[in-house]
């Protein structure tokens, strides 16, 4: 089974990365640990959302023993928003329903600010979120407006440039490694996972 790859990024893509890089190249390690950094990403009960790889001589390909069952649509799945900064993992939030910018906006009202808190972030924090279409439409960009909430510029299609997709994979492998037989253990799977992620420098490492 061959992984589904995303296409290669574009001019465009290289050059709004490149800068990014440029513009930040030079700030003080005070402003990254005044970074809030914040992602949503959905977890499939039968773990779909997981790559795996087989390994496996020439033409065995549909080989049995070389094939992984799957369930269709996942057997059902669980979306989380999750927050963290350098002293560790901030608020976990399961999203029930679609999330669009009026439920993203409620997201960020009742997690947010409360998250700022327990890591005693200065005056001076950023907000760091991607550029999904719920997150830079109008309304939520004056929301954020009207809430003061400095949100820091992201280039497109560079989730590999945010940390918090390491606390997913290991979010992820730790909660199917429990085998949740429906969503409600899933979703509870979800929260201990994460409410055991260190409060530490070193994120990165679920008990």
């Amino acid at each position: 089974m061959v992984p589904r790859r995303k296409p290669l990024l574009g001019k465009k893509n290289i050059k709004a990365r490149l800068s990014f890089a440029r513009k930040h190249l030079d700030d003080l390690q005070d402003f990254w640990e005044n970074t809030q950094w914040t992602d949503e990403t959905k977890t499939e009960l039968f773990g779909r959302s997981v790559s795996h790889y087989v390994w496996h001589k020439s033409n065995t390909t549909f080989q049995k023993k070389s094939i992984i069952p799957t369930v269709k649509y996942g057997g059902g799945s669980v979306m989380v928003w999750g927050c963290f900064a350098a002293s560790g993992p901030g608020r976990l939030a399961v999203i029930n329903g679609t999330m669009n910018s009026a439920v993203y906006q409620k997201n960020l009202k009742e997690n947010v600010r409360p998250s700022v808190c327990d890591f005693k972030l200065k005056r001076t924090w950023v907000l760091q979120q991607d550029n999904d279409p719920k997150h830079t439409s109008k309304s939520t960009s004056e929301w954020l407006k009207k809430n003061k909430m400095k949100t820091l510029e992201w280039p497109s299609q560079s989730p590999d440039l945010n940390p918090i997709e390491m606390l997913w994979h290991d979010l992820k492998k730790v909660v199917h490694a429990r085998k949740p037989s429906n969503v409600a253990e899933l979703q509870q799977f979800c929260k201990d996972g994460w409410a055991k992620i260190p409060h530490s420098a070193d994120c990165r490492t679920i008990a």
